[in-house]
């Protein structure tokens, strides 16, 4: 790993540490919505390995692979909330229709319909409706969620991204989690199921779903819109 003159191999290190880089990445991704490319987080992590190298300081007593890790995931997180498209204004709009319908699901003991979500946020269907198409591609897993923003607030990938696969508390939590999505998915509204089904586990697109159930994309975008308010109420119950 060092040269002749006893210094850093740059280019051996930039080898041998590109496969952290890759699995760093794949972690990260399986907790971001779909529209995150990996191939981006990756190329965002080789320059934070390259940006490692630069500050690495042995004298430190620190192993590379532990400072470089940090550097990587550090520059992921800095690339992923410079490009969180989602406005201020539409992230309250969507914190709004969560907390409406958790309120519905509560009074009603069910999933609460369109109409009863509007009710209890007292507007009319038809601007409830326009406000879940303006929210259209919100995503289960927000970027203010990744970034802690207080010392009594767990950072999000401190708690579902590790670097030890074999972690047994890790493997726990993610299975809980994993179980805990999977029943909210089930309780599910037909319709709103068939569309999570199509989007995620068929890959369609907006269209695509959109002719197999008879309706506009629009209302496509409102039907997954709502699966994902439904979703996260009940993720941040669990």
């Amino acid at each position: 790993m060092y040269t002749a003159k006893g210094t850093l191999n740059a280019n051996l290190l930039l080898k041998q540490h590109s496969p952290l880089v890759r699995r760093l990445a794949h972690q990260m991704i399986a907790k971001l919505p779909a529209n995150v490319e990996l191939d981006d987080l990756i190329q965002v992590g080789m320059i934070g390995l390259t940006d490692a190298l630069a500050r690495f300081d042995i004298s430190q007593g620190v192993q590379f692979e532990t400072f470089a890790t940090q550097r990587i995931r550090g520059a992921m997180l800095d690339e992923l909330r410079g490009t969180d498209w989602l406005s201020r204004g539409t992230r309250r709009q969507q914190r709004e229709i969560e907390d409406a319908v958790r309120k519905a699901e509560q009074k009603l003991g069910r999933a609460p319909t369109e109409s009863e979500v509007a009710q209890q946020m007292g507007i009319a269907l038809a601007e409830y409706q326009d406000m879940l198409t303006k929210v259209r591609g919100t995503q289960l897993v927000y970027l203010e969620d990744i970034g802690g923003h207080s010392e009594e607030r767990d950072d999000f990938l401190d708690r579902h991204v590790v670097d030890d696969a074999d972690n047994p508390s890790a493997l726990l939590q993610d299975h809980r989690m994993r179980s805990a999505l999977v029943e909210a998915i089930k309780a599910l509204p037909e319709r709103e199921a068939y569309v999570m089904s199509m989007y995620y586990e068929h890959d369609m697109n907006l269209k695509e779903i959109a002719a197999v159930l008879k309706v506009t994309e629009s209302r496509v975008c409102q039907l997954h819109s709502q699966a994902i308010a439904r979703l996260r109420v009940k993720l941040r119950e669990h």
